[in-house]
């Protein structure tokens, strides 16, 4: 289950705690397409315990105006090693 919390402060943050799967990032994505066009978007993962593959796949597909904040280690080196795998 991933809790997602919203907060604005001249760029919109999504705050994840959970895990992230396929229904997670589903929701997530359509969190996200809910916003402005433009907009700038951090999703801060600090305290996202558990990402699948639909996670992975999704954080590497994310666009320049999406900054990822607080990933861990493991999750980066997925994302880097999935990039590589195209």
């Amino acid at each position: 289950m991933l809790r997602i919390q919203r907060s604005e402060n001249g760029e919109v943050v999504f705050t994840l705690s959970g895990g992230m799967d396929e229904e997670a990032t589903a929701q997530l994505e359509q969190l996200i397409r809910s916003e402005a066009s433009g907009s700038r978007i951090v999703l801060d993962l600090k305290d996202v315990t558990l990402v699948g593959q639909e996670g992975i796949s999704f954080l590497q597909s994310c666009g320049p105006n999406i900054t990822l904040k607080n990933c861990a280690g493991y999750v980066r080196e997925w994302i880097t090693r999935s990039r590589g795998a195209i």
